[in-house]
């Protein structure tokens, strides 16, 4: 082993280390744990300027892509893993609304504010803008992250009416393959792929999504196949294993076949999830770890590849970012839940829980690892934006709860 990679190894071992401790500290103050994590990154100098010699930096752009693309396939089948159709059923139609109708809706309203934002004449907006450009950032911030709302409840924990928190959660498991989606849309747009007319290529991106669906069910189905029964006693404590590597095997097919492994992944973990005759508690139990490490592996890489400074050189985008957010998220849900059976309260809260998380982190890597001359500005931005809302908007979610009176309707 070089001393090179040693050093590495022995940096980020530490680093995921001190990342843990932090996430578990994190629960005890009662703040988020990405955020510490974020934090712990942005702190730790990537360049390794200290050290003698002309050592390479902890993390280039190109293999934090590779890690967050990772990181997002485990953080995805997670989330379709534990997406019970039985249990969420009377919060089902609500929530698909908000997470299609309502997330769609909610890209397509910031694409137009980035836009006539860009048309002000101030000196901090440097970058020229595209539509491409707009519709990323609107993608990037378009789905919600359930598992940092839970978190900062966990003071309210049980005493919160049960169909809302079904609600939060169920919305965010299905709005992510719409910002996927999005995202790839605008990144196939901005690097010009394909020769033919827009709606050739809104329809090829279409395709390869399509195609990823597709073989997510498929590959779902086959895995329950083999997960199940006699194959599944016999693999015993290895379960968890070799549904990892089935997972793995279905996202590299999907991609080596032109799909999308991202929403592969997803819907690999939706039809594994309520399959009645899977070990279902072990797999959940086992894919919690995976999930949590990346996640902490995602938010370590974006701390890691962004600049303080950048992150100040975008505060006036971040923040305006952030504040057209909160408006189009409150438009989008007082529209949406109309005759959902949630009174005004419930909505309001339901509109402040729009909290963003490893989604845009992961999106924004892939677009600063793109040769686009816009990506380098997209981390800074979504690291700007996801401190914002977890730093504010977070906080701010349990003294809402109490005051809306929510939590007397346990």
């Amino acid at each position: 082993m070089s001393p090179t990679l040693a050093l590495f190894l022995a940096v980020f071992g530490a680093l995921l280390l001190v990342a843990v401790l932090l996430d578990d500290m994190a629960a005890r103050i009662r703040v988020p744990g990405i955020l510490l994590v974020l934090v712990l990154g942005l702190l730790t100098d990537n360049r390794l300027d200290a050290l003698p010699g002309q050592v390479p930096p902890l993390l280039s752009l190109s293999h934090a892509d590779q890690i967050a693309q990772l990181a997002l396939v485990l953080v995805l089948f997670f989330g379709g893993l534990t997406t019970n159709w039985r249990e969420l059923r009377p919060v089902l139609q609500p929530a698909l609304r908000l997470a299609t109708l309502g997330s769609l809706l909610t890209a397509l309203l910031l694409t137009l504010l980035v836009l006539a934002l860009g048309r002000v004449p101030l000196p901090v907006f440097a970058i020229p803008l595209s539509l491409p450009l707009a519709l990323f950032v609107g993608a990037m911030v378009c789905s919600t992250d359930a598992s940092a709302v839970i978190a900062l409840l966990r003071p309210l924990n049980n005493h919160l009416p049960r169909r809302l928190i079904d609600l939060i959660e169920t919305e965010s498991a299905f709005n992510d393959p719409v910002a996927v989606v999005l995202a790839g849309l605008a990144l196939a747009m901005a690097s010009g792929q394909g020769s033919g007319s827009p709606a050739e290529l809104v329809a090829a991106v279409l395709r390869q999504f399509l195609l990823g669906a597709l073989l997510g069910f498929l590959g779902g189905s086959l895995a329950r196949q083999l997960l199940a029964g006699q194959a599944a006693a016999a693999a015993g404590p290895l379960l968890p294993v070799l549904s990892l590597a089935v997972l793995l095997l279905l996202v590299g097919a999907t991609q080596l076949l032109g799909g999308s492994g991202l929403l592969a992944a997803y819907i690999a973990g939706l039809v594994l999830g309520n399959a009645g005759d899977c070990d279902r508690p072990l797999l959940v139990d086992a894919h919690a770890g995976f999930a949590k490490m990346a996640e902490l592996m995602l938010f370590l890489c974006m701390g890691l590849v962004v600049q303080p400074e950048d992150v100040v050189r975008e505060v006036v985008w971040a923040v305006l970012l952030f504040a057209a957010m909160l408006l189009v998220r409150w438009l989008m849900v007082q529209l949406l839940l109309v005759n959902s059976g949630f009174d005004p309260a419930a909505k309001l809260f339901v509109a402040a829980s729009g909290l963003r998380g490893a989604v845009p982190i992961a999106l924004a890597i892939q677009a600063a690892a793109s040769p686009i001359p816009w990506g380098r500005a997209m981390p800074p931005l979504a690291l700007g934006v996801v401190l914002l809302g977890l730093g504010l908007q977070g906080l701010a979610l349990v003294p809402m709860a109490r005051r809306l009176g929510l939590s007397e309707r346990a």
